[in-house]
């Protein structure tokens, strides 16, 4: 461009001095002292122009010189170190959990449950008060609380040589006060922390505390209470050594008898002489249809040098009918089931008027129906039911016979992760002397999982 400008500028006073030159044959004659004179205004003109295109060209440079440079973004600088240093390298880690609000107003034919027990914070079978026919006083109570926000931490790993490793603890806040201010409503409603799940696994490993080989998490229903059908749920986490290897899994667990003494009123002890693990068994076929599991256990029952063998088995699962809705079940019974089934309703063993020990049998179950009217709102009807087959002369008549509840609810989701919950149950329990109570409840939860 500038060269091109340079040419045009020249050309046009050269083309206009030739244009005055006589066009006529004795051209030869001009006068050379005029051609002369005007060469020299030409190249004055040119010079002035160089000057002024140098002008130009400086002016230029120094708007360059001027314009900020544009910032090039840089990717930023890489962790040299993982979160956690004495990990293995290449470990994933993961954490969630939830924040739940429970809100409940209860009504009991027979008697208030006592304040601050496990009964007035989720329904607790064996809580429900319980008197003859119209010797009973009905209360009334309302408990607010927080105590089952919970919150977990996992590690994951795949070392070099493909082993897979994981890590997982978990804990939440159902484990009462550890100070003069903490575990009650007067001040501040502070509750320590509770070990729910701890464990580590090593490929088809696995050892620490976690759900009992015996219980099928999966088929739990959908419910505001914590449990929901808690008599006809096999329901217990403790320590154990599992061992999966596809549909099948075997594990041995913490053994502890529960021992109904002879003719205690009902009274209940737990013994510490155990000496063999619970043995577990559990196979679990799945597909887009549902679920299906079905585990037996085997127990050594011991008290005071005493002994007897508990044999159970548990069926449970899912199936889902359609896109909106599935049914969830699980029927178990046994000899010696007590402390498993029905936040132990029963005793696993009772002891005889010579002091000899004897498995208690107990069975129990629940169904449960899920809906889903659209993708934001759910419902559940659930039915659970527990009967214990005590020996009243050894027992006493004021063991729980039987327990049984229902329940239907509706869970609005409004965004994703975040649940309002209302829930309406009915449930009863009766003796063995006939003495029985009822438990009605509206039990609500906000609840929001991370």
């Amino acid at each position: 461009m500038v060269g091109m400008k340079r040419r045009t500028a020249a050309s046009v006073p050269l083309w206009l001095a030739l244009s005055a030159l006589p066009h006529t044959a004795l051209a030869q004659a001009v006068d050379t002292a005029t051609l002369e004179a005007r060469m020299a205004e030409l190249e004055a003109e040119m010079q002035q122009m160089r000057g002024l295109l140098q002008q130009y060209q400086q002016r230029d440079a120094k708007a360059a010189e001027n314009t900020p440079a544009v910032a090039v973004a840089t990717p930023p600088a890489q962790a040299s170190t993982p979160i956690l240093p004495g990990a293995i390298p290449g470990t994933r880690f993961t954490a969630g959990g939830f924040i739940k609000l429970d809100a409940m107003t209860t009504r009991t034919s027979d008697g208030a449950i006592a304040d601050g027990s496990a009964g007035r914070l989720f329904y607790f079978p064996a809580a429900t008060p319980v008197a003859a026919d119209g010797n009973g006083k009905s209360a009334s109570y309302t408990d607010v609380h927080a105590q089952f926000s919970r919150f977990w931490l996992g590690a994951d790993t795949v070392t070099e040589r493909g082993d897979t490793l994981k890590a997982y603890i978990e804990a939440d806040m159902y484990g009462g006060g550890n100070n003069a201010f903490a575990g009650n409503e007067v001040i501040t409603n502070t509750y320590a922390l509770t070990l729910r799940q701890a464990y580590v696994s090593w490929n088809h490993w696995l050892a620490g505390q976690t759900w009992s080989n015996f219980q099928d998490v999966a088929a739990l229903p959908d419910t505001v209470d914590f449990t929901g059908p808690s008599e006809g749920t096999i329901f217990n986490r403790q320590a154990q050594l599992r061992y999966t290897r596809g549909p099948w899994s075997f594990s041995l667990e913490n053994p502890q008898t529960t021992v109904a003494t002879y003719r205690g009123n009902g009274t209940r002890l737990n013994s510490g002489d155990d000496s063999v693990p619970d043995i577990t068994a559990r196979w679990a076929q799945r597909g887009a249809w549902g679920h299906v599991t079905v585990a037996a256990m085997v127990r050594s029952l011991r008290y005071d040098g005493r002994t007897d063998t508990g044999i159970a088995a548990s069926l449970s699962g899912r199936v889902n009918v359609g896109s909106n809705d599935d049914l969830r079940y699980m029927v178990s019974g046994g000899q010696g089931i007590g402390r498993y089934l029905g936040f132990a309703l029963g005793a696993d063993s009772v002891l005889d008027a010579e002091g000899e020990l004897h498995s208690q049998d107990g069975y129990g179950g629940f169904v449960a129906w899920r809906h889903a009217f659209s993708p934001k709102l759910r419902g559940n009807l659930v039915y659970s039911g527990a009967w214990l087959d005590n020996d009243a002369q050894w027992t006493g008549a004021l063991v729980t016979e039987r327990a049984q509840s229902w329940r239907v609810n509706l869970i609005y989701s409004p965004f994703p992760k975040l649940d309002l919950g209302a829930e309406l149950s009915h449930a009863q329990r009766r003796l063995e002397n006939g003495e029985a109570g009822d438990l009605n409840r509206l039990h609500t939860h906000v609840k929001y999982s991370f």
